[in-house]
């Protein structure tokens, strides 16, 4: 995460553990957690269906009470807190989910009124502040339509409206876009980032789907069976995993290959090459090609860019002498971020 973001711990689990009995059994869904949210981040938590994720999530606002261990927010220990402090806590914490949870008896207005209402606002007041909250999230014009009139773009900007109404500090986000199509994920995803930049809240996001951590987080926690197995910043564990858990959840993900007709035809040793850093934009085949004299085809290959920080994957053929052969995958291997023999012919 860079560091204009903030250092300051806002949100702080030490050795948090959750468990409940389901059918006479004790299931532990949250293990000896222990990691912090900066003031000012975004944060995504990522993990396989059953990791404990939305049930560290709610441990936030307690709206799930912890087993073992403290969590704080803002220096404070939440378990603690009384009735009157706990609603004050919760009142700064927003959340949205994947399905709106909007009523659909009530128009959009009435959706984020009754959320003043109970913090004590006047209609007036609720009134003014619902214009403004509609025209920041672009769905002025939606006021008194009814949720089954809406698309599903326009019921989560609803729902994030109501999530920011009594001017929150934290927006916890359970699978924000998992019901939404890829324009409309992308339109959600720029306005949850106009928010952290704007307004600075800090934002804790659940998701299954890696492009939004790509897209959105500064750093992306792991889970797996409850346990946190790796944290840190996005493209560092997109490009550097360190736990097979990350790996294999990455590649799954990454679908990547070279195309079976492709492998067939080509002749050589079949190399695939992963780029990261400066690496990735650096005319490395053209340099062993004139450096060692090598025959290197370019199979197939692709770069993307994760929080504007190029990474490329390029499957190549090399066909040379053996000793030339070595050395310029040498080079490669010495320049690239990795290298995989796929076919050593």
């Amino acid at each position: 995460m860079s560091e204009e973001k903030g250092s300051d711990k806002l949100i702080d689990f030490k050795e948090v553990s959750v468990s409940f009995r389901q059918k006479k059994k004790e299931i532990e869904a949250v293990k000896d957690v222990t990691f912090s949210v900066k003031e000012g981040e975004i944060l995504g938590i990522i993990g396989s269906s059953g990791a404990g994720k939305s049930t560290l999530l709610r441990t936030i606002n307690r709206l799930q009470a912890v087993s073992k261990g403290e969590v704080t927010v803002g220096g404070r220990s939440i378990s603690t807190l009384k009735s009157g402090d706990l609603r004050k806590l919760r009142s700064n914490i927003g959340m949205i989910f994947q399905h709106f949870n909007l009523i659909g008896s009530r128009d959009v207005y009435s959706n984020i009124e009754f959320v003043l209402l109970e913090n004590g606002k006047s209609r007036e007041e609720a009134g003014k502040r619902i214009d403004e909250l509609l025209k920041y999230v672009g769905i002025e014009d939606k006021k008194h339509a009814y949720p089954a009139q809406l698309s599903g773009g326009q019921k989560q900007r609803v729902a994030i409206a109501r999530a920011l109404a009594n001017n929150a500090k934290i927006l916890l986000c359970d699978e924000p876009t998992s019901a939404l199509d890829a324009e409309t994920t992308e339109a959600v995803l720029n306005l949850l980032k106009q928010i952290n930049r704007e307004l600075n809240i800090t934002i804790v996001l659940i998701t299954h789907e890696l492009d939004v951590v790509k897209e959105i987080c500064d750093r992306v926690v792991v889970m797996d069976a409850g346990r946190v197995v790796e944290i840190g910043d996005v493209y560092d564990v997109f490009t550097r995993p360190v736990s097979e858990f990350t790996k294999t959840l990455i590649k799954k993900e990454n679908k990547f290959v070279i195309p079976g007709n492709v492998l067939e035809n080509a002749r050589g040793k079949i190399i695939r090459i992963d780029y990261f850093d400066e690496n990735a934009e650096r005319a490395l085949i053209a340099e062993a090609i004139e450096e060692f004299g090598v025959r290197i085809n370019i199979l197939h290959g692709r770069i993307e860019f994760i929080k504007k920080k190029p990474v490329g994957v390029l499957y190549i053929s090399v066909n040379g002498e053996p000793g030339q052969t070595r050395d310029a995958l040498k080079y490669i291997k010495e320049n690239s971020g990795k290298m995989e023999v796929i076919r050593d012919a």
